[in-house]
């Protein structure tokens, strides 16, 4: 029965080729799932066929989820803001492009869950290891690489949230054929678990990056608005730099207030930038091509 569950996930894989990979992964997880609950208690090839006809052949299913992407992007899309026309308007036209201040707010939290996944590795990867031959180990490398993959679809979802790519909304396989040492197997053998692995290391140094570029553009953005307007309510100068105060006469006012505001533009339009490349970037190593999964039939 095992075999044939394989076969239709294959046939299913096949008619869903060119599709989002992300896509695959959900639709060859949810078949999977309800092959498996609807023939747990029976092993004649009737039943199985009965459980074909009520769930739709390969073809019939990849086609509803071609179909229900579309519906279901088009129900998750923010509602587009209107577009500017011309350059100039093109350019200010970030100001009110949500997924601008989501790419934003991702530089952040990048460099938060980089200290988290980078501390997780660096410590529970080395210590499940080092406790091996106490046989203590072997549990804990095995619950390690677990989270693993439960951290790869978290991640995946927060991705698809702030920077608007699609990412996996089921987990990369419901069942492995055999029993728990075929899944520990499965999981070891499995290139998307090493990838994951290496997005968590780096997500340490590019968190640092993208913390750094985001706290220096914010904080020049500010100060060109903000002094400007301070600056006119004393004559103390605001800032100083090598033993030298330096005051904004009431002419520059606005030009410095400007120069502040195209500070700002620049910047939403770079973190939107670095925004669609990180997502680029999470997609190939959480996701990949669906493809290259393990083939189970050998397991």
């Amino acid at each position: 029965m095992a075999e044939m569950i394989e076969k239709y996930l294959a046939e299913l894989r096949m008619a869903l080729a060119g599709a989002d990979p992300a896509l695959v992964q959900d639709a060859l997880y949810d078949a999977e799932e309800y092959l498996r609950a609807e023939i747990a208690d029976s092993t004649d090839e009737a039943s199985f066929a009965a459980a074909i006809e009520r769930y739709g052949s390969p073809e019939e299913v990849a086609q509803a989820y071609r179909e229900t992407e579309v519906t279901v992007a088009r129900a998750l899309q923010a509602p587009a803001p209107k577009a500017p026309k011309g350059k100039v308007g093109g350019f200010f036209g970030v100001l009110i492009d949500p997924r601008a201040y989501g790419s934003l707010f991702y530089l952040f939290f990048a460099f938060v869950m980089g200290i988290a996944y980078f501390t997780f590795v660096s410590v529970l990867l080395p210590l499940s290891v080092g406790l091996i031959p106490v046989f203590v180990g072997l549990p804990l490398l095995v619950g390690f690489f677990a989270a693993v993959r439960a951290i790869s679809l978290a991640e995946g979802r927060v991705v698809e949230s702030m920077l608007g790519v699609r990412m996996p909304r089921r987990p990369r396989i419901a069942y492995v054929k055999g029993d728990w040492i075929s899944r520990v197997k499965f999981w070891f053998t499995d290139g998307r678990t090493w990838t994951t692995l290496l997005y968590m290391v780096l997500q340490l140094p590019l968190g640092i990056i993208y913390f750094t570029l985001g706290v220096t553009a914010i904080t020049v953005s500010t100060v060109g608005i903000v002094w400007p307007i301070a600056q006119l309510f004393t004559d103390y100068p605001l800032i100083q730099m090598g033993g030298y105060g330096y005051v904004l006469q009431p002419w520059a006012t606005p030009i410095a207030m400007l120069g502040g505001l195209l500070c700002f533009v620049i910047t939403l339009h770079l973190v939107r930038l670095i925004g669609k490349g990180h997502a680029i970037y999470a997609k190939a190593m959480l996701v990949g091509r669906y493809s290259d999964a393990p083939d189970q039939a050998a397991a």
